[in-house]
C-alpha cells in the first residue's frame, strides 16, 4: 500500500504551540489532511470543553504570571513542582502515579474525551496524539485501533504515563533516548517505546550549505546574517525580542543584519511587535511572522527558517529543529521540562546560552567570528535524529 493511501488521525491539543507543532509534520497521513484538536473540534460536548479550557487558561495565567518580578517565580515554581521531572539517576523504579495524574484520570472516568473517541471509533485508524490526555482518554474509553503518543521534550515527566503504564497498550514515539529509558522507569513496557526522533520539516542541505557560509569564516558571506527569535505560545519573553531589535538597530538600518520576530497567532504579541518597532523605527526592516491560523503560520515559519542563520527561543520542541543545522540561542527556560531541553541542547553542542538581549550587538558578533554558531549547526546537522516522520509512519503501517 502507498504511504499516501495509509491515515491515521493525528491528535494534538491547542494549548501551546508545541503539540501542534509536533503534529503538523504528521498532517500529510491524516484524513483529509486535518489535524483534531482534542480540546476544541466540531461538536465537542460542552463540558468536556470547559474542562480543557480550564486548563489551558490556568496554564496561561501561569506563564504569563512568571514575568512577574519576584512574587512570579516563586507562584510559578510551586506551580512546576507538581509536573517537575525526577532526577535519572540513581535508576529506579518511578511508576507510582502522581496526584496530577489521579486527578487526570478522575476526569476520564467521569467521562472527559468519550464523546471524541466514540467518533474515531467509526473508522479506526492507528491513533497519534501529541499530547498524554487524549491516548489516555483513547485507551480509557476503547478505542478500537493502535494509540501512540508522541512526547515532544527532550525528557518526559510521569504525567506522560498510563496510570498503570504495564497493563497499558499506549505507544510511545520517543524523540531522544533519553526519553526511552524515562519511560522505562515509569514502567512503561520496552515493546511499547521506539526511538523515532521528533518529526521535522525537510532538511534543505543547500539552506544548511549557506548557513554555514555565512556563519562561517569566509570573507564572501552569500547575504547577511539573519536572527530570528521566536515567543512561546503564551506569549512570554516577547519584551526580549524588542530588547534585541533595539541593540542590533544601528545594524539592521545599515543593512548588515536581519531580524525576524515570531509573533506566533496572537494578535496581542503581534501589535506589541508593531508599535514597539515603530518607535525604534524598525518597522520596515524588522519582519514579523504572524497568522491567524496555526496551520498557516508553521508554513510560513518553516519557510522562514531557509534563510534563518540563528534560532532564539526559550528551550521548547523547537530545540529539535537544532537537526536542520540550526544553531540555537537558549533564552531562559520557563519550567522543568524546559531545563531539561536546554540540558539536551548543552550537551549535545547544539545551543548556546544567550547574552544580555541589551547587549547583542556586542557578544553576537564576537561569538559569530569564534565560530561558536558555526559549530552548533555543525553538530546539530550532523548529530540531530532528521527522520521522524520516516521513522513514525513505518513504525505505524509496518
Amino acid at each position: 500500500m502507498a504511504i499516501s493511501n495509509k491515515k491515521a488521525w493525528i491528535v494534538a491539543v491547542s494549548m501551546g504551540y508545541g503539540h501542534q507543532r509536533a503534529a503538523y509534520p504528521l498532517a500529510g497521513l491524516a484524513p483529509n489532511n486535518q489535524v483534531i484538536n482534542a480540546n476544541d473540534y466540531p461538536g465537542i460536548p460542552e463540558n468536556d470543553r470547559k474542562i480543557w479550557e480550564r486548563a489551558r487558561s490556568f496554564y496561561e495565567l501561569i506563564s504569563r504570571f512568571y514575568r512577574v518580578p519576584i512574587i512570579g517565580k516563586i507562584v510559578f515554581g510551586i506551580f512546576d513542582r507538581f509536573q517537575a521531572i525526577q532526577s535519572f539517576y540513581p535508576k529506579r523504579d518511578l511508576s507510582k502515579p502522581t496526584f496530577q495524574l489521579k486527578q487526570t484520570y478522575s476526569l476520564i472516568q467521569k467521562g472527559w474525551g468519550r464523546d471524541q473517541v466514540e467518533r474515531l471509533n467509526k473508522r479506526q485508524l492507528p491513533l497519534i496524539a501529541t499530547f498524554f490526555i487524549p491516548a489516555f482518554m483513547a485507551e480509557f474509553h476503547g478505542y478500537k485501533g493502535d494509540i501512540y503518543c508522541l512526547v515532544a521534550d527532550a525528557d518526559v515527566s510521569r504525567a506522560w504515563a498510563a496510570l498503570k503504564p504495564r497493563n497499558s497498550r499506549i505507544k510511545y514515539f520517543a524523540p531522544t533516548q533519553r526519553v526511552a529509558e524515562r519511560l522505562k522507569l515509569y514502567g512503561v513496557r520496552p515493546g511499547n517505546i521506539f526511538y523515532t526522533g521528533f518529526p521535522l520539516p525537510r532538511a534543505s542541505k543547500n539552506a544548511f550549505r549557506a548557513r554555514m557560509r555565512n556563519l562561517g569564516p569566509a570573507s564572501k558571506k552569500p547575504r547577511f546574517l539573519t536572527l530570528m527569535f521566536a515567543v512561546g505560545g503564551a506569549g512570554a519573553q516577547k519584551e526580549i525580542a524588542i530588547q534585541i531589535a533595539e541593540s542590533l538597530s544601528e545594524k539592521i538600518k545599515a543593512g548588515k543584519v536581519g531580524l525576524i520576530l515570531s509573533a506566533g497567532i496572537r494578535q496581542g504579541v503581534k501589535d506589541y511587535f508593531v508599535k514597539e518597532l515603530k518607535q525604534l523605527g524598525l518597522e520596515k526592516q524588522v519582519k514579523v511572522l504572524f497568522e491567524k491560523e496555526i496551520s498557516p503560520y508553521f508554513q510560513k515559519f518553516n519557510e522562514a527558517l531557509k534563510t534563518t542563520d540563528i534560532l532564539w527561543t526559550k528551550p521548547s520542541e523547537l530545540s529539535f529543529y537544532s537537526a536542520l543545522g540550526l544553531p540555537i540561542l537558549i533564552a531562559p527556560p520557563i519550567g522543568s521540562q524546559e531545563e531539561f531541553n536546554k540540558s539536551w541542547l548543552l550537551k549535545n553542542g547544539f545551543g548556546i546560552e544567550q547574552g544580555d538581549p541589551a547587549k547583542t550587538d556586542q557578544w553576537l558578533f564576537d561569538w559569530l567570528a569564534k565560530g561558536y554558531f558555526a559549530d552548533c549547526a555543525e553538530k546539530g546537522f550532523a548529530k540531530g535524529e532528521k527522520s521522524g516522520i520516516s521513522n513514525i509512519t513505518k513504525i505505524c503501517f509496518g
